[in-house]
């Protein structure tokens, strides 16, 4: 039997043995010394002893730890109490555990003293209780908030999401509670909302992912980032063109309420330069780049300047291998402008298939459709049935009750893309995948509709990044 001496005054010390009356363990022996008697009930004599006696007296304090106790508790109201009652059991037992509950900031030259700050637990707890403020378990593991607890609101774009399709990268979902009981995680159960989330990984990590849940739709760009950067080449792109472009990235600026940012690379046309600089305003910037340094580095360090969180571009532009490249490295929505109406267009379609990204980029796409008044289309295969795409609209369709925006689902019997090439004017909408990098000569004998993108490239796309 392990014996622990608990030395207790006070409310705080009272509630802390009545805790120990409920949670004690069958192979402790507890002995307990009050300065004034409590009484305590279904108390086990087997396995508690009270005394009643001032710990700091050295002769009463030293006749009990005749005995070999493994831990002592010191919880009392006076900061010259718990000093002497140290000193007494230093004097006796020099390695002997103790931990200590202080209220008063004790910086003690003895060893092996655990001192449990008062204050900052209790103000840690406090915390716990205030909104968008993530709960970390401070006596598991580390404590240093690699486990955390997410309550998921009602509009989070994790809502509605299977935790197959949920990335969890430096970073796991180990429980679920729902209704006050445990659900354990596996691919296919669906997160809902007021589910609270246990979460385990690097704290920073976790950090990022509790942001991420907490979330709110209807903030697009975020959170990727808060304005819009259209993106000119002069080399590539044609006058008529970058006028429609400005006009259209005009048109969005204006639907986000975001600042724009005009970035023009290899400036050739001196009057077309001045027709773009009488755009600006405070919240419009022109910024023409003379620089013969890589594009790349200039565009990174242009999303950390001014908040980037969506690139919209030209389809000439966009038809480069290598720009391709780059946009995807910048890990942002790209919106590519095609040759058509922008004002008229009323319509985004989804064309689905069996890869999961979908779900990942489910709540942008509604977040984007709604702000933008677009209706959305789910395009279904028939001729390839899969269970993997029947959990996408499932989620798609329980998505739409919290932006209470109506989803269309289309079964095709035919090629979707060829169906697609029919049509007027539409947005498609897409993940921003390597498939999208990779050359178009190795997608040529492909049925995947995300690797033949470029054969809609009449038409405005939207290309979403998946990660988070």
């Amino acid at each position: 039997m392990k014996k622990i001496l608990i030395i207790s005054e006070g409310n705080v010390g009272r509630h802390f043995i009545d805790r120990v009356l409920r949670t004690y363990t069958s192979e402790n022996i507890y002995y307990i010394v009050q300065t004034k008697k409590q009484q305590f009930e279904d108390v086990n004599p087997a396995r508690f002893k009270f005394y009643e006696f001032d710990p700091t007296s050295f002769y009463k304090l030293a006749n009990l730890l005749k005995m070999e106790f493994i831990q002592v508790f010191i919880v009392m109201d006076t900061f010259l109490d718990v000093e002497n009652t140290i000193k007494n059991i230093r004097s006796i037992k020099k390695e002997l555990r103790i931990i200590v509950l202080n209220q008063w900031d004790i910086d003690s030259a003895y060893e092996n003293i655990d001192y449990i700050q008062y204050n900052e637990i209790l103000s840690s707890r406090l915390l716990d209780y205030l909104p968008n403020v993530p709960v970390i378990a401070q006596n598991v593991g580390l404590g240093e908030g690699e486990v955390m607890e997410v309550l998921v609101p009602f509009g989070s774009s994790f809502v509605y999401r299977h935790l197959g399709a949920v990335q969890q990268r430096g970073w796991r979902i180990v429980a679920m509670y729902r209704d006050r009981k445990l659900l354990m995680p596996s691919r296919r159960r669906m997160i809902h909302p007021n589910d609270l989330l246990l979460l385990v990984g690097e704290p920073t990590v976790l950090q990022s992912v509790y942001k991420a849940i907490k979330r709110e739709l209807g903030q697009f760009p975020e959170p990727f980032g808060a304005n819009i950067y259209l993106y000119i080449d002069m080399l590539i792109d044609n006058l008529v063109h970058m006028q429609d472009m400005i006009r259209r990235a005009l048109y969005i600026y204006k639907k986000f309420d975001k600042k724009l940012y005009i970035k023009v690379f290899n400036p050739t046309k001196i009057d077309f330069l001045d027709y773009i600089k009488a755009f600006e305003t405070d919240n419009i910037t022109v910024d023409i780049n003379y620089s013969t340094q890589g594009i790349f580095h200039i565009m990174q360090e242009d999303v950390k300047r001014y908040h980037i969180g969506l690139v919209v571009t030209s389809r000439d532009i966009f038809d480069k291998k290598s720009n391709r490249k780059l946009l995807y490295d910048l890990n942002l929505p790209v919106l590519k402008i095609a040759h058509r109406s922008l004002s008229k267009l009323k319509d985004v379609v989804l064309i689905l298939t069996q890869n999961r990204d979908l779900e990942k980029i489910s709540a942008t796409i509604f977040d984007f459709t709604s702000q933008m008044g677009f209706n959305l289309e789910l395009l279904n295969y028939t001729n390839e049935k899969d269970e993997e795409k029947e959990q996408v609209i499932e989620h798609f369709t329980n998505l739409s009750a919290i932006f209470s925006k109506t989803i269309k689902v289309n079964q095709c019997d035919n090629n979707p893309i060829l169906t697609l090439k029919t049509r007027e004017n539409f947005l498609q909408a897409l993940p921003l995948t390597k498939k999208i990098v990779q050359s178009r000569f190795y997608s040529i004998i492909s049925t995947d509709s995300e690797k033949l993108y470029y054969k809609l490239d009449n038409f405005h796309q939207i290309f979403i990044p998946s990660k988070l």
